[in-house]
């Protein structure tokens, strides 16, 4: 019998699989803290013999090294990756056997040269595939971007490759076949994945867009189309994953720092990261630090806002909250947490050192300011296709992740009202913008969905 299991992370949209039978169990596209897989495994009675990565992957760091050297277990990647560590290098029809299950690999080049994707069988159940593990290859309503590898191979090149292993491979499989990506709506490495985290084959054939009947020239035209740029930090963790990651243990600690302490290494350069929420943050906050709430999908941006090299000092509620963020950063490359906050903002307060605010408001006093003209600097930093289903007629667009660039025509002296979806790019933005130097920063609560619901008018 077949034992299966979706973990789904959030803060990176990422979805990784324990499949188990027998005694035996494979893990495919691990994060990098990896205790939930070994203690998962342990309640079902399996020992993990396999660590399969769908490809190199660019988003996040993964655990495929900790979880081996943790298990004993053998690493599986597609013969292209080049990884520079122990590992099976695998091609189509290889196989793993476990008890009633069968994992086959196809080659699937296209999101990278060296993608494969794993078709599940339990021999207990059907001759077909029951499932196929995709990877980035094929998500739910859309397909892997083809353009994460820089100038290494032209997007174009690559697109025309995930158009022969859509179609040649994963298209010929039956309607029924179950679909388990690596990604959910959020993940940078598509343009419009749906928030479902499963599908069919034959549910995919009809719904999603990428796979309508085209010619193979016209899908490499739309995937080499409008693609939003990819974050710095994705090259690195590709790097960081062909390398192998050195395991969570073996990072360096992260003590505490007294405000004092904190305030002279900000002046040496230190990024100050406010993990609070919004209001919090608003409230009163480290003058000119930076502010990714935990509640979000914090890894992600941390990635694309920080230099992975650039050293860290974390601001949270809780010592438990700083543990918590300091994973998550690691998950995506960034190992140079210094330290955090002792006692928090309120020790900051206390012992002297000033304290900045950002101005939160809700949206009808945005449009009361708008149609009064003492808003006139209105700043949306959603992203592209949410900009165009709909936005503010006065605001400019000037989406998050080049915020810093494309922020140096704003005036600096007069106000600024940022708009996100919901308020927490738009807390980020705002802190950015104060590091810029603009004086009169305003956080709009509720974002464009609190707008919407108000029944405020838009353009298209």
């Amino acid at each position: 019998m077949m034992y299966f299991k979706q973990f789904y992370l959030g803060c990176l949209a990422h979805a990784s699989y324990l499949i188990g039978s027998k005694d035996e169990a494979a893990v495919v596209d691990p994060q990098r803290d990896v205790d939930l897989y070994i203690k998962e495994a342990a309640q079902q009675g399996f020992q993990i013999k396999h660590v399969i990565e769908t490809h190199l992957h660019a988003d996040f760091v993964s655990g495929h090294r900790e979880l081996a050297k943790r298990t004993a277990a053998k690493i599986y990647f597609g013969r292209k990756a080049g990884a520079q560590f122990d590992h099976v290098a695998v091609q189509e029809g290889d196989e793993i056997k476990m008890g009633s299950v069968r994992l086959r690999f196809l080659e699937t080049p296209g999101h990278t040269p060296e993608s494969i994707c794993i078709l599940v069988f339990d021999e207990q159940e059907a001759q077909n595939p029951v499932a196929v593990l995709t990877g980035d290859t094929l998500f739910i309503g859309d397909v892997g971007r083809p353009d994460l590898l820089g100038s290494t191979i032209p997007a174009a090149d690559l697109a025309g490759m995930l158009y022969d292993s859509l179609h040649q491979k994963l298209l010929s499989l039956p309607d029924e076949t179950k679909v388990f990506p690596a990604h959910g709506a959020g993940s940078m490495c598509g343009r419009n994945i749906s928030k479902e985290t499963s599908s069919t084959i034959g549910e995919q054939r009809k719904f999603n867009y990428a796979l309508q009947p085209m010619s193979r020239q016209a899908f490499i035209d739309m995937m080499t189309t409008d693609l939003p740029e990819a974050p710095a930090y994705f090259v690195q963790d590709a790097r960081i994953n062909r390398e192998g990651p050195a395991s969570l243990d073996e990072l360096p600690a992260s003590p505490e720092l007294s405000p004092a302490e904190v305030h002279r290494k900000q002046q040496e350069g230190c990024v100050i990261l406010d993990t609070r929420s919004s209001d919090q943050f608003g409230a009163g906050h480290v003058p000119g630090s930076l502010n990714i709430g935990l509640g979000g999908q914090f890894a992600s941006w941390a990635g694309s806002l920080i230099r992975l090299n650039d050293p860290i000092i974390v601001v949270a509620e809780n010592e438990e909250q700083v543990k918590e963020a300091r994973i998550r950063l690691a998950r995506v490359g960034h190992e140079h947490v210094i330290g955090f906050l002792s006692g928090g903002i309120l020790a900051w307060h206390e012992a002297g050192l000033p304290l900045s605010t950002t101005e939160q408001i809700a949206v009808d006093e945005l449009d009361r300011r708008i149609k009064e003209g003492s808003a006139s600097q209105v700043v949306d930093v959603r992203r592209p296709p949410e900009w165009n289903a709909g936005h503010i007629k006065p605001a400019v667009h000037l989406p998050l992740n080049k915020l810093r660039e494309t922020a140096q025509h704003l005036a600096k002296d007069e106000a600024v009202a940022v708009i996100c979806a919901g308020g927490y790019r738009s807390s980020a933005a705002a802190s950015i913008l104060e590091q810029l130097g603009f004086r009169k920063v305003t956080n709009v609560v509720g974002g464009m969905t609190a707008w919407n619901n108000a029944n405020l008018e838009t353009v298209t």
